[in-house]
């Protein structure tokens, strides 16, 4: 396709600063102050913008903090960090008698069971408390207590 022989050539488009009106002198669309002249603020430039000093060049200290959910302690292993060692483990598990251990010994005796049958509870560790240690430093890390 070409243009028509013997037909104006159109002319360029306008500059950046003739369409935002930089420099050149077209009319404002709203009244400019002469110098010297107060503005009464209808329809006249907002004042200008003074930026505010830049702060001082403070050095800012950053510091991460972990919080670490509550572990709950059961009577099965868990693996987790241990707090005193750091290392990733699985704790180990111990079982001593507890209140439910002795209040199991208390019911069987009353029931009748003198003749040392109310000393079952002491060898059934689901009576027990349990405590939790790391098995690297041997740190006591948590318990459970039955009753």
């Amino acid at each position: 396709m070409s243009a028509p022989c013997g037909g104006p050539v159109p002319s360029a488009p306008p500059s950046y600063e003739e369409t935002v009106g930089i420099n050149v002198s077209y009319p404002q669309p709203y009244p400019v102050p002469e110098q010297g002249q107060k503005p009464d603020g209808k329809g006249m430039n907002p004042p200008p913008y003074v930026a505010q000093p830049a702060p001082a060049n403070n050095p800012v200290t950053v510091q991460t903090v972990y919080v670490q959910q509550p572990v709950l302690f059961y009577d099965r292993p868990i693996q987790m960090c241990c707090p005193s060692c750091n290392q990733m483990i699985v704790t180990r598990l111990s079982y001593d008698s507890g209140a439910l251990t002795w209040l199991s010994c208390g019911g069987l005796c009353l029931l009748g069971c003198i003749a040392g049958c109310c000393l079952i509870p002491f060898c059934i560790d689901a009576l027990k408390d349990v405590d939790h240690t790391c098995p690297k430093c041997g740190a006591l890390i948590g318990s459970y207590k039955r009753l």
